[in-house]
């Protein structure tokens, strides 16, 4: 009797929203199960999501969780594909029954972009903009931190994908863009990059930059697959981080930024949370071990907590 090779296996069918960035992920995750596991056959499942059908209203208009991700998962449960790869910082940290989170690849650049049109020759600061520029970022954590160091700007949303939102700006729509630096790097479109927002200027997202692998709980060949893929110090970073936002039971979309470090064993965890005009920001921190992250998120939410920050969220 012989044994099976990966060619005679099933496919593993990884579930995507067909966006342009949303694409680049996951075959860049069905490169690394090839590469890992020689002869597996992969295959991509194309996921329509409720935020991708409505292009014209704010996303805060259309729910707090689950915009990016429902169908999504919905395509995994429902076995038409065997794993969904999710920009994690999209994806509610209340998991899904019959679902875990099974890996989390190392975190590409997590910072925010600002990114001019390519006619600019202006210094390419945020204090550079002229007074009352037009930004577009669509995002109350973006805006409001925006405003809490420019309160003259004028933000305006900014739906579509990269290249649409990139168009736009040349056109003359924008004088400028906030961006997540991770998608326009993975694009090949770092030459894009203005300038990179860091702390304490601009915190980003919970997660952002990471990607986050969900399987069927009970799906051990894909599971044993997937965990090789993880990078256990993004891995402890995240699960701080989303533990922070769960505890302050905030949304994807709430005014809340966070920036984690890893060194040695310890990481450290900062967040920010504004009201959504910039005219006010709380601030806590906290520093554990690797192997404890939740402790940490926890930690700090309870700080933020006891300032009265919820009061936004």
């Amino acid at each position: 009797m012989t044994s099976l090779t990966n060619t005679d296996l099933p496919p593993i069918r990884i579930a995507t929203r067909a966006s342009q960035l949303a694409l680049w992920q996951a075959n860049h995750v069905a490169d690394r199960i090839r590469a890992i596991s020689p002869g597996t056959v992969v295959e991509l499942v194309e996921v329509t999501t409720s935020g991708d059908r409505n292009q014209s209203d704010a996303l805060r208009t259309l729910g707090n969780t689950g915009l990016f991700t429902r169908e999504v998962q919905a395509a995994v449960l429902d076995q038409r594909a065997d794993l969904a790869v999710h920009s994690l910082k999209d994806l509610p940290t209340e998991g899904v029954p019959g679902l875990c989170l099974a890996a989390v690849p190392e975190r590409a650049p997590m910072f925010d972009a600002l990114v001019l049109p390519q006619s600019s020759n202006g210094e390419p600061t945020l204090a550079a903009l002229p007074p009352g520029a037009k930004v577009g970022t669509g995002s109350p954590r973006r805006q409001a931190q925006l405003l809490f160091v420019r309160p003259d700007l004028q933000l305006s949303e900014v739906r579509g994908n990269v290249d649409t939102r990139l168009r736009k700006l040349d056109a003359g729509e924008y004088d400028a863009l906030v961006l997540a630096a991770a998608g326009l790097t993975r694009l090949g479109l770092g030459s894009r990059i203005s300038a990179t927002f860091e702390p304490p200027v601009m915190y980003p997202a919970v997660s952002q930059g990471a990607l986050g692998l969900e399987c069927r709980a009970d799906d051990e060949r894909v599971r044993a697959v997937l965990a090789s893929l993880t990078d256990p110090v993004t891995f402890a970073a995240v699960r701080a981080e989303r533990r922070l936002l769960a505890a302050l039971r905030a949304g994807c979309h709430a005014p809340l930024g966070v920036f984690s470090q890893a060194r040695d064993q310890e990481l450290h965890l900062e967040a920010v949370v504004l009201r959504p005009d910039g005219t006010h920001r709380w601030m806590a921190a906290a520093t554990g071990t690797l192997q404890e992250p939740e402790k940490i998120g926890q930690a700090v939410a309870d700080r933020l907590v006891a300032q009265g920050a919820t009061a936004v969220l």
